[in-house]
């Protein structure tokens, strides 16, 4: 504590108990960005104490003129430190002080002491979206620290990218809202991985920042109607805007270019019937024997009908999942034909 302290501590000196304000700042937040308000009563504390000598802030109070004292008083301290009526804030660490506090508590509680006003000043506040931040750091740290992370590959977690989207769908179609939040989480988490992974590629790397602002260009580009002169009043047009801006940007030679093969059957011959719909094609469904042309015929069927064929299916398979163990739990048959 600086002279300006009282010189008997435990003692008040005037009956103005004056005021502890105690400024916090979001980590999220570059250092030196705060609030008109943070600025206004730093400039007119008459003492500004910080605990932390690195703390990231202090390098742009003093630039600003603030003259910030390295100290970590207590309770009884920091109270007759305000005597007089003066302000002191108290730059908070990036954890807190607990114990700072719980002395001012008991002190306020014990009604003995003429206690200054308590104040809580936030300085910055995390943007919406701020927590994708931390997700970024810890993945970081994963990377380097954890043995098996820091081994993964591209291809050694598709897999998992796979299996997070299912599980994302399943929760949906189950309405369970934690699950969902939490599978939101695990998919978020693959694309967080596959970026952090693409930062280490020797000739073409690139971060999640350059992840996501590839798609903050295609979304602004495919919304001109909101970021721009177009006009668009239904979600018909909408999608004719969003099928247009990206026929120019792909430049592709068939409607089928981008159709990836790999997924589901029904999905893909959902995809093909569409794209053939939209683009006024008239292309007659190939002929064929076998099951696999009947559930082609009835995926593009479903498709202009405008039902998903994958979901409609997996509605099916759920009541049939329910009529099995309703079934079990009637007892299961004496014998079992193999």
């Amino acid at each position: 504590m600086n002279a300006d302290t009282p010189d008997t501590p435990g003692t008040d000196t005037s009956d103005t108990p004056g005021r502890v304000v105690l400024l916090t700042a979001s980590h999220r937040v570059a250092p030196g960005l705060l609030s008109w308000p943070a600025w206004r009563t730093l400039h007119a504390a008459d003492l500004v104490l910080c605990a932390d000598e690195a703390h990231p802030q202090l390098p742009y109070l003093r630039e600003a003129g603030v003259a910030v004292e390295i100290a970590a008083p207590t309770a009884r301290e920091l109270v007759d430190a305000c005597a007089g009526g003066r302000t002191v804030v108290l730059v908070a660490a990036g954890e807190g002080d607990g114990a700072l506090t719980d002395g001012l508590a008991r002190m306020a509680g014990s009604g003995r002491v003429a206690m200054p006003d308590l104040e809580l000043l936030p300085g910055s506040y995390d943007l919406p979206g701020a927590r994708l931040l931390d997700l970024v750091e810890v993945m970081d740290r994963i990377r380097r620290e954890c043995p098996w992370s820091s081994r993964q590959t591209h291809e050694g977690l598709a897999k998992y990218g796979i299996e997070e989207a299912y599980e994302l769908v399943e929760a949906i179609e189950d309405g369970d809202r934690d699950e969902l939040r939490e599978e939101l989480g695990d998919v978020l988490l693959q694309v967080v991985f596959h970026a952090r992974i693409a930062e280490e590629h020797e000739e073409e790397p690139f971060s999640v920042d350059d992840v996501a602002g590839t798609i903050v260009e295609k979304l602004i580009h495919r919304h001109p109607h909101v970021f721009g002169d177009e006009r668009a009043e239904t979600p018909e047009e909408v999608k004719a805007h969003w099928l247009r801006t990206k026929a120019v940007e792909k430049r592709r030679a068939s409607v089928t270019d981008g159709v990836p093969l790999g997924q589901p059957g029904l999905a893909l011959a959902a995809k093909l019937a569409s794209r053939v719909r939209t683009a006024g094609l008239d292309v007659a469904l190939p002929a064929g024997d076998g099951i696999g042309y009947d559930l082609l015929a009835l995926a593009a069927r479903a498709e202009a009908e405008g039902v998903d064929p994958e979901a409609a299916l997996r509605a099916a398979g759920r009541a049939y999942r329910d009529a099995i163990r309703a079934a079990e739990g009637q007892g299961a048959p004496d014998t079992v034909e193999g």
